[in-house]
């Protein structure tokens, strides 16, 4: 086994062509035959420019910003608000929802065609070991600990033999050393013991084991056994409810409604689109909506930064690499390089 770290794909994950997008836009199973088209979005609506005003003023407000843009601001620095429906406090309905939501996905696709799990691993059961010591820390900080822990225990059994006061030293940087040691250790003892040695390849089998929840379950199931899932963690929880893809906070709710959402094969590439915009683009608490490039479809466009260039200087970008991708494509990827980040001007 080579010891470089490899990051996985789920199979069949590699980059979303438009035309296998415009197939799964259509596939909203609310739609039937004869239902008229909604207009198409940010037509017939105002566009709010970057830097407004969360509600719009009239009159000079309104004529300085137009004069502002006539008079020589480029177009593409500008984001338009998201369409708003025609009536006020008229609520989505839901194919319109649907149809947002996969049209949403469509451009992530285009965003980040290679989005990937950022946790180092080289087999299952690294990642699930990797899983377990992401909680409550970052993925960066976890692969700086990674490889040493794998040197010392390669294998479950390794791992169940461990002394726990050695191997909480290996993992303190990752936070709560001695819960996450005491879950390494049990599920490690379950891997040897129930299944051979060998992480089982079901989620009724996977979340048996300690420490091991729906979240990480999927997160294994669909990066090494090709089993679709969506993985709710707090990035992808966070942006689903700002999409308004749903309302519900308990993990376990916002997966069956994504899951109802979207085609099954888009499940796994999904999460990690959902996360890698959420880490680079779409933070917790000063989101760079001046620089998104799904502002026109966004429902909480403003609650960030809506400047364009106040926005670029809040995007975090891989150390070394270009703005949300890797340093490089993994050696199957068949696709174009993913487009720079920013707003795009056109819904």
């Amino acid at each position: 086994m080579s010891n470089k770290p490899v990051r996985a794909q789920a199979k069949g994950s590699a980059g979303v062509t438009a035309a296998q997008n415009s197939a799964v836009g259509e596939q909203a199973p609310e739609e039937a035959s004869g239902t008229a088209r909604p207009a198409p979005e940010g037509k017939g609506s105002a566009k709010k420019p970057p830097g407004a005003p969360a509600r719009a003023t009239a009159g000079k407000t309104a004529s300085k910003t137009a004069s502002k843009t006539v008079n020589g601001t480029p177009a593409a620095s500008r984001v338009p608000a998201p369409a708003r429906s025609a009536g006020k406090g008229r609520a989505e309905s839901r194919l319109a929802m649907v149809r947002r939501a996969r049209r949403i996905n469509r451009e992530l696709a285009d965003v980040y065609p290679y989005a990937h799990p950022e946790l180092d691993f080289r087999n299952p059961f690294e990642l699930l070991v990797a899983t377990v010591l992401s909680a409550q820390t970052t993925d960066l900080r976890v692969n700086q600990t990674t490889p040493a822990l794998f040197a010392a225990y390669p294998t479950p059994e390794d791992m169940a033999g461990a002394v726990p006061e050695e191997l909480e030293e290996l993992i303190r940087p990752t936070g709560f050393f001695r819960m996450k040691a005491k879950s390494l250790m049990g599920l490690s003892q379950a891997l040897r013991d129930r299944f051979d040695g060998e992480v089982p390849g079901r989620l009724e089998d996977l979340v048996t084991l300690p420490g091991v929840g729906r979240k990480t379950a999927n997160v294994v199931l669909g990066n090494v056994f090709g089993v679709p899932g969506i993985t709710v963690d707090t990035h992808f929880g966070r942006l689903a409810r700002r999409f308004k893809w749903t309302e519900q906070e308990d993990p376990e709710k916002v997966e069956a409604e994504i899951c109802a959402i979207f085609p099954k094969s888009e499940w796994t590439m999904l999460s990690h689109r959902v996360v890698f915009h959420g880490r680079r683009i779409c933070h917790a608490r000063n989101p760079a909506c001046g620089a998104c490039p799904i502002a026109p479809l966004c429902p909480a466009y403003g609650e960030g930064e809506t400047d364009p260039e106040k926005a670029k200087k809040l995007l975090k970008y891989e150390k070394g690499g270009y703005p949300g991708q890797r340093l490089s494509p993994p050696p199957d990827y068949p696709g174009l390089p993913a487009s720079p980040l920013g707003a795009r001007t056109e819904p």
